[in-house]
């Protein structure tokens, strides 16, 4: 078995980015073979590095090679893994079960890309959660923008009538009867450990991931003393008008740029 963030090998991907390079990378996780994609400025540069996090499940949400190429031609490197089990990758898309644990040797792929030490997470929808324990189980994250994010595998469940079914089947039950499974997917009562500074985005009228998680993950990151700064829109749902998101996206990355972590913020002190 190879070691966990080794390239196994590696694909040109046509870009729609003209100072854009996209590849494909398989790399290792857990004995299996996953994929992702890789955007770099075609520029050289000292780029940070952005672990770009999907949302959605299996083909939904799939990552869009459009989107990392938008983020990257911000000045960043961009790895944006598609988790195990798709478009080809081996295993079983676990929804942040094992397979966070994709998102957390991503982060060493990225890093064979990255002249820069600084690795900041982009994180949309259920990439929201992958994000957290991916900074709870590493140290060497930067910041992280949450946008639209899951914090909450428990209120998914509640709020999510149309994603219950899919939860039971690849969960393995629900919160009650499976109890020890989501207890394992519940990052808030780890948030203690992230030693990254936190954007979250939400738009408030959002019903696919309610404003509820981004207020619950404002309340346990203060209540830790982590820095986190929070950019709530009342006005839009899951999905911003395409000239806000640019926007936002812009924005987003000028904060990331900004951040030097919890870790090098306290040793400032």
């Amino acid at each position: 078995m190879k070691e966990n963030g080794t390239i196994e090998k590696m694909r040109k991907y046509p870009s729609p980015n003209p100072h854009i390079n996209l590849t494909e990378i398989t790399y290792w996780s857990c004995g299996l073979r996953v994929k992702g994609m890789l955007a770099s400025p075609k520029q050289e540069g000292r780029y940070d590095g952005i672990l770009y996090l999907r949302g959605g499940m299996q083909s939904i949400g799939m990552v869009r090679p459009a989107r990392i190429a938008q983020i990257a031609s911000e000045g960043f490197t961009v790895f944006a893994p598609y988790y195990r089990g798709n478009r080809g990758g081996e295993g079983r898309d676990e929804f942040a079960g094992e397979d966070r644990l994709d998102a957390v040797y991503a982060v060493d792929v990225l890093k064979q890309f990255c002249i820069s030490s600084r690795i900041h997470i982009f994180a949309f929808s259920r990439g929201g959660i992958m994000a957290l324990w991916t900074a709870i189980i590493r140290s060497d994250i930067t910041s992280i923008v949450t946008w639209a994010g899951v914090s909450d595998i428990y209120l998914t469940y509640e709020e999510r009538l149309d994603m219950r079914r899919m939860m039971k089947r690849v969960i393995g039950g629900t919160p009650t009867n499976k109890t020890e499974a989501y207890e394992e997917r519940d990052a808030l009562f780890k948030i203690a450990e992230i030693q990254a500074s936190t954007l979250i985005i939400h738009g408030k009228m959002d019903i696919n991931v309610s404003p509820q998680h981004a207020e619950m993950l404002e309340k346990e990151l203060i209540g830790n003393n982590k820095i986190v700064e929070t950019w709530y829109y009342p006005e839009f749902t899951h999905y911003f008008p395409s000239k806000v998101n640019r926007q936002v996206v812009k924005d987003a990355c000028a904060w990331m740029k900004k951040q030097r972590g919890v870790r090098n913020w306290e040793m400032s002190l």
